[in-house]
């Protein structure tokens, strides 16, 4: 290396410092212009869990009602016929078709 660049090195190592951490706050994983992505990420989550909150509230209620000393007749009948695939005969059936196979056309 010759004797007129050796001063600089300090200077040029630190510029290149500067320029990697300047580039690294402004398009790196949690720099300036990932701000929007992260917002976007944190509002899908946010409604992701009020939706689960709801479901588990829902199932909280489901639970409280099947208990033995606050048992529900309606919804133990109602989760019985659905486990055991049956229907009352004044039920109301409506049949949709399977998604799985294909409808002739």
């Amino acid at each position: 290396m010759p004797p007129q660049v050796r001063p600089f090195i300090p200077s040029i190592v630190l510029g290149l410092l500067i320029v990697y951490f300047g580039v690294q706050g402004l398009i790196g994983e949690r720099g300036l212009l990932a701000s929007k992505a992260r917002a976007e990420t944190l509002a899908e989550r946010r409604l992701e869990l009020t939706r689960l909150e709801a479901q588990r509230n829902d199932l909280r209620a489901r639970v409280r009602l099947l208990r033995t000393d606050n048992l529900s007749a309606d919804l133990l009948e109602e989760r019985a016929r659905a486990l055991l695939g049956f229907a009352d005969p004044r039920d109301v059936i409506v049949r949709l078709p399977d998604e799985r196979q294909p409808t002739e056309s």
